[in-house]
């Protein structure tokens, strides 16, 4: 409790409590926010000379904030680039002075909307959200009942005018395959996410047009979709490896979906690039600790979760308005020894 000369102190939410209002709104006409009605504001106002309240005044000079709160919602928390991306965002909060909530979807829509209602409850200031699919009327109604800043990172969603971070995803597809075909791969097998999500549809594009590019067609029976997860990675390489023609490199669209292609490589005694080529996006932690090195493209993480962080703080303070903004960001090939040229007795040609 806060006292001066032996009196209590009003805080901010015995002024939320006269006016009928949420600390946030008594926030937000703290800093001035265009979005509180002048209905409201004028309660506020009302409350806060009744009470005699004045604000601290270094507390919330530089955050434009009620609680200190982010929410972060990451779609599997198992994934090495979401355990990073979570480090990033958690760091540079930090050092802004915010906590951060995180959440795992678990690439579930139901849970992700159970997750966006919690957050609601814990009045956070800012979202940032990987989400789980395409745009749904429910998902946005439960964003625009949150009534705080959202960043939309590593997938984002057309038409609700959010902020989003994102990587150039038709660009890395592009260049991992083209990099296999440089090889002198030429039946190349994709283990990719659900098309609908846009990270998967986009990765499968530059993975075509690099196959275009070449004078080579667009397979679909060397498509497998193993919804970003390590187990049905297994699978589909086990399916490529039974086809009468099995590809003679293998493009996996995230790490978790890199390991389980692995895996199964191993269990058949195949070994890269000796037998076939593997190359994946994101660049895992022990890639270069292993026998062969692990081609991969990589995502500047720690660089997508800071941009996102700071589009976040930029629209609580005010100095960010308008329409939502999208941040792409370039992938980088990383080429080491896990792809090579095609090995005997496979086809590098299509017939």
């Amino acid at each position: 409790m806060k006292r001066f000369n032996g009196q209590r102190m009003a805080t901010i939410r015995d002024v939320a409590r006269l006016a009928n209002v949420s600390v946030a709104t008594v926030s937000n006409v703290l800093n001035s926010a265009d979005r509180v009605s002048p209905e409201l504001a004028g309660r506020v106002r009302a409350a806060m000379e009744k009470l005699s309240y004045t604000p601290h005044a270094g507390a919330r000079s530089l955050r434009k904030r009620a609680s200190g709160l982010i929410g972060l919602v990451v779609g599997d928390i198992t994934n090495p680039f979401f355990s990073d991306l979570f480090e990033a965002v958690e760091d540079a909060a930090a050092a802004s002075g915010y906590l951060v909530l995180l959440c795992n979807s678990n690439e579930r829509s139901e849970r992700e909307e159970a997750h966006l209602r919690m957050l609601r409850t814990q009045r956070i200031d800012g979202l940032i959200l990987a989400p789980t699919g395409a745009v749904s009327m429910n998902r946005a109604s439960l964003l625009a009942q949150l009534e705080v800043p959202v960043v939309l990172i590593d997938r984002a969603m057309e038409g609700l005018g959010y902020d989003a971070v994102v990587l150039d995803n038709r660009r890395a597809g592009f260049e991992a395959t083209q990099h296999l075909i440089a090889c002198g791969h030429r039946r190349i097998g994709l283990v990719n996410g659900p098309e609908v999500l846009r990270t998967a549809a986009e990765r499968l594009a530059g993975y075509r047009e690099a196959l275009l590019a070449a004078g080579l067609p667009f397979d679909p029976g060397l498509v497998r979709d193993a919804g970003f997860r390590e187990q049905p990675a297994e699978q589909a390489m086990a399916e490529l490896l039974a086809l009468p023609q099995p590809p003679s490199a293998v493009f996996a669209t995230n790490n978790l979906m890199t390991i389980g292609v692995m895996k199964t490589l191993a269990d058949r005694g195949l070994a890269c690039p000796r037998d076939i080529s593997v190359i994946g996006i994101d660049d895992l932690p022990w890639a270069e600790a292993v026998s062969p090195q692990l081609s991969a493209v990589a995502q500047p993480v720690r660089a997508m979760g800071e941009a996102a962080l700071d589009l976040l703080l930029r629209r609580l303070g005010g100095t960010l308005q308008g329409p939502g903004t999208t941040t792409v960001m370039a992938p980088q090939l990383l080429i080491r020894r896990s792809c090579g040229a095609p090995a005997p007795g496979r086809p590098a040609h299509v017939d």
